[in-house]
């Protein structure tokens, strides 16, 4: 909650989603809890690269977008931790660095059914991550591919609107 507490929305839709996940961590103990089949939360890493003239994008393969890496908390409460742990599980990248543990940005998506997972929603928690351009990607299952993509041309893939808030975000630091 102090994290959550801490954190600036970018525009007045994440302080919306800011408001919801805020609500949602108050009234669920077990938020971080991939059980709790109403959704729960979730850690994102927004991957540039030095310069923060690109970033590191996966084109996820249940969803068929372009996003940052990210996934399920699993009890973890600690959601700059679920991030890295994330990054580098998704990437193979090694020389990770967390810019800062404050929260970068926040979004509450709904994630459709699927099998026997009934659709819920992910209260996503993204932190900025640094890492060097150069280092080999390692494209993991839970993507198609990895892309270090400009900045500038990210509009231009299949990705929502969270990912062009973050863009912008990015071009403001």
């Amino acid at each position: 909650m102090a994290a959550l507490a801490g954190h600036r929305p970018f525009d007045a839709h994440e302080a919306e989603m800011l408001a919801k996940i805020s609500a949602f961590v108050r009234e669920h103990e077990d938020c971080f809890e991939r059980s709790l089949k109403i959704g729960h939360v979730t850690g994102s890493a927004w991957i540039v690269d030095a310069q923060r003239s690109r970033a590191l994008l996966t084109h996820h393969a249940k969803l068929n977008k372009w996003l940052q890496p990210g996934g399920h908390c699993d009890g973890d409460g600690d959601v700059a931790g679920v991030a890295m742990r994330e990054a580098l599980e998704e990437t193979g990248l090694t020389r990770l660095r967390l810019v800062s543990p404050a929260v970068f940005d926040v979004d509450a998506h709904v994630i459709p059914a699927r099998g026997a997972e009934p659709e819920h929603v992910h209260y996503d928690v993204r932190y900025l991550i640094e890492a060097p351009g150069d280092e080999p990607l390692q494209v993991s299952e839970e993507s198609h591919d990895l892309a270090w993509v400009g900045l500038d041309e990210i509009e231009r893939l299949n990705t929502d609107e969270s990912v062009m808030r973050m863009v912008a975000r990015t071009l403001a630091l």
